[in-house]
């Protein structure tokens, strides 16, 4: 696979080291100095250029990018990089790093953006998971397709535990994708029985929400039920 990163900062730089390993590489940095002790100490191949000129990004073939990833410190400037990406160069995975989170609602598919990675969310999104019990906490999301990565700590009094996930009658759109019990990871199959205390991460779309809620946790369902 042949990735794309722009901004040789300590996150695209992080990137590269680890990306590089096992993929084709090429990272882009506007200043000479730091590229050159770039291209000295890494394997991949570094462009001294501006990642926000198409120019740079044509003769450095992006149109062969499987995954750009969007790294500088400007949200200006990862933006203006995932449009062209993605209108310019048809690129398949744009990724792109939100550096304030007041900005992180402009990152989205009309600038070319597929995923949004902000770590202030993601600190927030870990922290709540972390003191939560018996609430639904959303990880992560999918821009393009609504679809959302969550996750529930099952508390005692949840209708799920001493279930099978089989007998759950998860919603179409919505599904078990692991099981975090004590310090291992169980495969989701038909017939693994919930525990208290279990780590069940979950995809869902928006429309099925509700009924997982009702299934996990015992809030309200689609019907407004309660269970």
């Amino acid at each position: 696979m042949r990735i794309a990163i722009v901004g040789a900062g300590n996150v695209g730089r992080y990137l590269a080291e680890d990306l590089q390993v096992h993929h084709d590489v090429v990272i882009f940095e506007q200043d000479y100095a730091l590229a050159q002790h770039l291209a000295e100490e890494l394997s991949c191949t570094v462009v001294n250029g501006d990642g926000c000129e198409l120019s740079t990004l044509a003769e450095a073939g992006l149109g062969t990018c499987d995954v750009v990833v969007a790294a500088t410190g400007d949200d200006e400037d990862n933006l203006v990089v995932s449009l062209l990406a993605k209108q310019e160069f048809a690129v398949p995975r744009v990724i792109a790093r939100v550096n304030h989170p007041k900005n992180h609602w402009l990152f989205n598919q009309s600038w070319g953006v597929d995923v949004a990675v902000s770590t202030p969310h993601l600190i927030s999104a870990l922290v709540e998971e972390a003191v939560s019990v018996g609430s639904l906490v959303q990880l992560f999301a999918f821009d393009n397709s609504g679809a959302k990565l969550v996750e529930v700590t099952l508390s005692e009094d949840s209708p799920a535990v001493h279930r099978s996930i089989a007998e759950l009658g998860l919603p179409r759109d919505a599904s078990v994708v692991a099981v975090v019990r004590r310090d291992s990871v169980v495969v989701p199959r038909g017939e693994v029985v919930l525990k208290v205390d279990d780590h069940v991460l979950c995809l869902v779309t928006g429309d099925s929400e509700r009924a997982l809620r009702s299934i996990l946790i015992g809030e309200p369902g689609a019907d407004g039920a309660a269970s």
